[in-house]
């Protein structure tokens, strides 16, 4: 149940405002079995102070399946991450509501957001809109693939800060970089430390993080919360 409306959100920018860095543990239901929630709660990182639901392609009604057994076995606060509408779920603690920013498939920029504000309007989830940005990871991610677009280059440091400026300006609450599950790279450093200058609001980056050194340089570059998901899914 939530606390207050933006209570996860206003809880994120005192937790930024006080220097922490947040680390979230994105769970995709389609490859999560939900009867080992206590065994994979139990092996992620002590600091982790989020978990992200969802995928790029999730039968429906998985995730909220998921996130009741999570809520029996965490107080961890739990975020839906969605691939389409169909993932929304209003048992979680919050919505990461994605506009795909790269790209330029309406489909993901808008159309999905129309479909799912059919579904949100007469419910209390708490929604933190996010301008989301797909960067090249060096191998084609589910994103890019489900999609159908391309991800914007690492060398194009110039196109990557104005894209992520330009979704501030648009009113995102967050934004969000992200290189792909499972990617061969990571977001470089220098790219995130030019978007978090660029901005005044949360910086998310994930995708291809699987070290603790690649999680420092991310923290270190500027971003305010990293995203870690796959070096977790076989184990």
């Amino acid at each position: 149940m939530m606390i207050s409306t933006f209570a996860n959100y206003q809880n994120l920018l005192s937790e930024i405002s006080q220097n922490k860095k947040l680390l979230a543990i994105l769970i995709d239901p389609e490859k999560f079995d939900s009867t080992s929630c206590k065994a994979f709660i139990s092996r992620i990182p002590k600091e982790t102070t989020h978990l992200f639901i969802g995928g790029s392609t999730v039968p429906k009604n998985v995730t909220k399946a998921l996130v009741a057994q999570l809520k029996r076995t965490t107080r961890l606060p739990i975020f839906i991450f969605p691939g389409d509408a169909d993932q929304i779920c209003f048992n979680a603690d919050a919505l990461l509501f994605l506009s795909l920013l790269s790209g330029n498939n309406p489909e993901y920029l808008i159309g999905q957001q129309v479909e799912a504000a059919a579904k949100l309007k007469n419910q209390s989830l708490e929604i933190i809109a996010t301008g989301y940005l797909l960067i090249d990871g060096g191998t084609e991610s589910a994103v890019a693939r489900v999609t159908n677009t391309s991800p914007l280059l690492q060398n194009n440091v110039d196109l990557i800060v104005h894209t992520a400026l330009a979704g501030a300006l648009m009113g995102a609450k967050v934004i969000y970089l992200e290189a792909g599950s499972g990617a061969k790279t990571p977001v470089s450093e220098k790219i995130i430390s030019e978007v978090k200058k660029a901005l005044k609001i949360p910086l998310i980056v994930g995708g291809g993080v699987r070290t603790t050194a690649q999680l420092e340089e991310a923290y270190s570059a500027g971003a305010d919360m990293v995203v870690m998901g796959t070096v977790f899914e076989k184990k």
